[in-house]
């Protein structure tokens, strides 16, 4: 029996080959590791997807790396009702479902929250790109599905290209939702920023920025992370975003851009399985275990 076990998906577990990005992860697995441990209690990484671990095994399991989910989201909706009748999930089951489709956004504007302004396309919409661009007067946007993770199936879109991804776009809406959101001249002039949030408490930031060329900050892309102190406004905004959920978070990482209109807003709020680059503030992983340890 264990205290808690943290989640990662299967290509984390013991992987063969290495390179710093690799590295990277099993560092922040670690780091939250050696925080439970330090507390006392039994800890052990298990990947989400791993049919031989019995989940009424453990007290608590606590999502930390789970990358995979969107590539294998049926199976992972229907693992996660399951665990969730075994075991207490960290952030809860309510809130991760709410968290998985980016239609939260409009709850988080509905409570006052400045979000990036964000038009969602249902599934079986009929208008194309370019009547939908042309009825919100847009140029130059990006599109990208409401379930969506690692900037999988978004597209930067202006009236040179919006052509070359209409096939796409119409194969997707016939089963999922998508987004369309003005695209956000910030992110190649400074980049995003992201605040790590443990409970309602900030406890660090960095600056993503894009390669050369590309309008993606995820180091899956070439984006690159840089130490950032952020502003009272944007730990303020952040703040906020937390304390909209129905339920307040463990951990949150509130993804902040400057909008075309030169305010911060929230662009996501990720609730899921956030990288939380612990690696750069290692008291936040022991601030994190904490927290977990008051549920036990």
């Amino acid at each position: 029996m264990f205290d808690i076990v943290i989640l990662t998906d299967e290509r984390y577990v013991n992987p063969q080959t290495r390179n710093e990005y690799v590295n990277n992860v099993l560092k922040e697995d670690q780091l939250v590791l050696d925080a439970l441990q330090k507390l006392g209690f039994s800890a052990k990484k298990v990947a989400w997807s791993d049919e031989s671990f019995d989940w009424t095994q453990t007290k608590i399991a606590l999502f930390r790396t789970t990358w995979d989910y969107a590539e294998k989201f049926t199976e992972f909706s229907e693992w996660l009702m399951d665990v969730s009748m075994k075991t207490k999930l960290v952030n809860d089951y309510e809130t991760i479902i709410w968290n998985l489709d980016k239609h939260y956004l409009e709850d988080l504007q509905t409570e006052g929250v400045n979000v990036v302004e964000t038009v969602f396309l249902e599934i079986g919409e009929k208008r194309s790109l370019e009547e939908i661009h042309k009825e919100l007067g847009w140029a130059n946007s990006v599109l990208k599905p409401a379930i969506s993770a690692a900037a999988k199936d978004t597209f930067k879109l202006n009236p040179d290209t919006i052509s070359e991804h209409e096939d796409r776009y119409q194969e997707l809406i016939k089963g999922e939702a998508m987004m369309l959101q003005p695209f956000q001249h910030s992110v190649i002039a400074r980049g995003e920023i992201s605040l790590m949030m443990i409970g309602t408490e900030y406890t660090h930031a960095v600056l993503k920025v894009a390669k050369a060329g590309d309008f993606r900050v995820q180091d899956d892309f070439g984006g690159s992370v840089q130490d950032y102190t952020p502003t009272e406004g944007e730990i303020t905004l952040a703040k906020a975003a937390v304390e909209a959920c129905e339920n307040i978070p463990l951990y949150a990482r509130v993804d902040i851009v400057n909008d075309n209109d030169g305010n911060p807003a929230v662009s996501e709020l990720e609730l899921v399985e956030p990288e939380m680059w612990f690696r750069k503030n290692e008291v936040a992983a022991n601030a994190l275990a904490k927290q977990v340890a008051n549920l036990l």
